[in-house]
């Protein structure tokens, strides 16, 4: 796709758009590929808006629209929690909370060869990355990043899994850090792994952190900054 940016894509960035809203008009456009991520679609040299949110647009030529909601369309590049259902001789069958179930090539490791294929029990919980996600296909994943790395991903041992809005699980990975892991990473030492399909993996030294990192999490969704910090705080307080 072949196009540059826009004064009217540009304006509607970091906006409120709703479904057949037109982001990018193509026809005008030369010389600049674009991306585009979950909530837009492409009609001929048009692309619109399929689902209401906010606009985004990442350097160097990546929109999406970005909401709250509880399904999961899974897309490229995304990482998410999947739960491994099912393995075969050539890949294993993994529930990401998508529309359909995603397989995980057995070689689809750092250094994956036939000669050490990788043991998932069903119930497994893994950190993956999304390779395709093509319309009424399965969609593809892997536990290397683009180099070919194992990076952070991998099988998730121990700790605790819940669920989420997708929408929360993107606030947990902006950047600056949010409030409410800022204010406990302060406090407490714990381990946590968020995936864009809304799962989350919480893990720590005793039971009672996990259960207060997890809680904080699930109440901080409807909360403005300062009150997800007055919140932790007042958690961390009933247990000293």
């Amino acid at each position: 796709m072949e196009s540059k940016h826009s004064s009217s894509s540009t304006n509607l960035v970091d906006q409120l758009v709703c479904p057949g809203d037109v982001v990018l008009d193509l026809s005008s456009m030369t010389n600049q590929t674009i991306k585009l991520g979950g909530g837009l679609r492409q009609d001929c040299d048009v692309i619109s808006v399929m689902k209401a949110g906010r606009l985004r647009f990442s350097k160097p030529n990546k929109y999406w629209v970005e909401n709250s909601q509880k399904r999961y369309v899974p897309h490229p590049e995304d990482s998410v929690l999947g739960i491994v259902v099912d393995s075969r001789s050539d890949n294993f069958l993994v529930d990401i909370k998508g529309p359909t179930l995603a397989f995980l090539p057995v070689l689809a490791f750092e250094g994956g060869t036939r000669r050490n294929i990788p043991k998932f029990q069903a119930g497994t919980l893994l950190y993956v990355r999304v390779v395709k996600a093509n319309p009424g296909m399965n969609p593809e994943l892997s536990c290397t990043d683009a180099s070919g790395k194992a990076a952070e991903f991998g099988a998730l041992k121990d700790g605790y899994m819940f669920e989420c809005t997708t929408g929360l699980a993107r606030t947990l990975l902006s950047s600056p850090t949010c409030p409410v892991l800022d204010t406990l990473g302060k406090k407490l030492s714990f381990e946590i792994a968020v995936g864009l399909n809304g799962r989350v993996w919480v893990n720590a030294a005793s039971p009672s952190t996990t259960i207060i990192v997890a809680n904080s999490i699930m109440n901080s969704e409807a909360l403005s900054g300062v009150q997800q910090r007055i919140m932790v705080e007042k958690l961390l307080q009933r247990i000293q």
